[in-house]
């Protein structure tokens, strides 16, 4: 039989990362450690839990039966845990949210500090990536998406609209050719994404507007605001980032003007979490009220 939580706990690791390599960063534990720890488990079970190969670890038929009332203990133990730490007049503990980078970048720092500064004993971790977050693989507690995912146990609350506009550094406007039209792109340089690692189709902008080549490209939303802003040509902008890029103004607004949604995530078994939903609840507002706010000063 299994030991103890901290047994479910590895367990759960390995079956997410497939591999002890990758649990034992998760865990800080020693992958050869692990690796017993995991034997131990399954004789103690009496069943393979996992099939070994160079590609990584697999589960078994009884390592999915087990996945799956692991992670209801798992979710029982976040519930108890929250109920049990959770001060009546704030929240506490480490919250983790995932954020494609331009929502991590120019929305989320104002909006978390105030929510820390609110709640002395919260600690919130922001992981900025270019790509959907995995909560199945508790990657984060929530995540911040730019499209609503359709596909697994999630909840998904849309939080807000935003708007983003073309735009170019007012050097870059000064040196070169007038920009009247659409057309008028044609003899400049664009600064956008890099086509094959746009990891959601509502970041496709330029595409779009029927413009395919990129001289100058980045996966990284603030890479491409500061290659704007360092002259480097004419992209696509959200208007939130502007107040944080001075130099930088907004073009053909009549011609070009795109619409956008940030949606809030989270996994179901979370919906009964009250810590997490008054979080939510929290973030939600604040980033709806942040873009309101810089938007409105773009």
């Amino acid at each position: 039989m299994l030991g103890n939580w901290d047994d479910l706990r590895l367990f759960l690791a390995v079956a997410r990362e497939q591999s002890l390599s990758g649990a034992g960063k998760v865990l800080r534990l020693d992958p050869a450690t692990l690796g017993r720890r995991m034997a131990r488990v399954e004789k103690g079970l009496g069943a393979v839990l996992f099939v070994k190969s160079p590609t990584g670890y697999a589960l078994t038929e009884a390592g999915v039966q087990l996945l799956a009332r692991a992670e209801a203990a798992e979710q029982a133990m976040r519930v108890a845990t929250a109920e049990v730490a959770e001060p009546s007049d704030g929240l506490a503990g480490q919250i983790r949210i995932g954020a494609p980078d331009g929502c991590a970048n120019y929305l989320l720092p104002q909006v978390c500090a105030r929510l820390v500064a609110e709640n002395p004993e919260l600690d919130i971790q922001i992981v900025a990536l270019p790509r959907v977050f995995n909560l199945s693989r508790r990657e984060a507690d929530m995540a911040i998406g730019v499209s609503a995912p359709t596909a697994g146990r999630l909840v998904v609350q849309k939080i807000t609209d935003y708007r983003l506009h073309l735009a170019a550094s007012t050097q870059y406007l000064a040196g070169g050719a007038a920009i009247n039209s659409i057309a008028d792109l044609q003899g400049h340089r664009l600064v956008g994404y890099i086509p094959d690692m746009i990891f959601d189709r509502e970041l496709d902008y330029l595409t779009e507007l029927g413009m395919t080549r990129v001289p100058l490209a980045s996966n990284s939303v603030s890479v491409q605001v500061n290659m704007i802003r360092q002259g480097g040509g004419v992209g696509i902008v959200h208007d939130f980032s502007l107040p944080a890029t001075p130099g930088v103004t907004r073009i053909l607004t009549d011609a070009v003007s795109l619409t956008r949604a940030f949606y809030l995530i989270r996994h179901e078994d979370d919906r009964r979490n009250q810590r997490l939903s008054r979080f939510a609840e929290g973030l939600a507002q604040g980033v709806r009220q942040e873009v309101a706010r810089l938007e409105a000063n773009a």
